[in-house]
């Protein structure tokens, strides 16, 4: 009889083993937990990221490749890092972002939006900050797409 419970136990240990221990770590990481869900639902729309921009209390990061920044525009104000740069950049020293940036590093701390084409990749980079602990982080699902749209409209109401 202790040849089946031996196989049971081991099945069990196989089939929830891994659901086990991400129960286990979603327990160890409680605290963070409604900061993350908080964070990763939270988009900005058009009219915030507007505000944000003006109040200058934000660094918005373009995640597009460079060649779809200079072949289509960007967001004023906007820093471009690729999106399969975004790990590595948000983990550089200060010095070696700045020379490859030409902006100051954020801190974990500070209000990071990404933003893309369409939200997409925005969405994936926001992912990526929040797992390496930028809790105040959060994402332009509109992107370049909506702004251009916004922008384009609100110059013909000008005129």
């Amino acid at each position: 009889m202790q040849l089946p419970r031996l196989l049971l136990g081991s099945a069990r240990r196989l089939v929830l083993g891994p659901a086990e221990a991400a129960l286990c770590g979603l327990k160890s990481i409680k605290g963070n937990c409604n900061n993350f869900y908080t964070t990763v639902f939270k988009d900005v729309t058009y009219k915030e990221l507007k505000n944000l921009l003006n109040s200058k209390k934000i660094m918005l990061i373009d995640v597009r490749e460079t060649w779809e920044v200079l072949e289509y525009g960007k967001i004023p104000g906007s820093v471009n890092i690729p999106l399969d740069e975004v790990g590595e950049a948000l983990q550089m020293n200060s010095k070696d972002f700045r020379e490859k940036y030409n902006e100051v590093k954020p801190s974990k701390s500070d209000r990071l939006v990404f933003s893309c084409l369409a939200g997409v990749r925005s969405k994936k980079a926001l992912d990526t900050a929040v797992s390496l602990g930028f809790n105040s982080a959060t994402h332009y699902a509109g992107g370049w797409k909506e702004w251009a749209t916004y922008e384009c409209s609100e110059k013909k109401q000008e005129n």
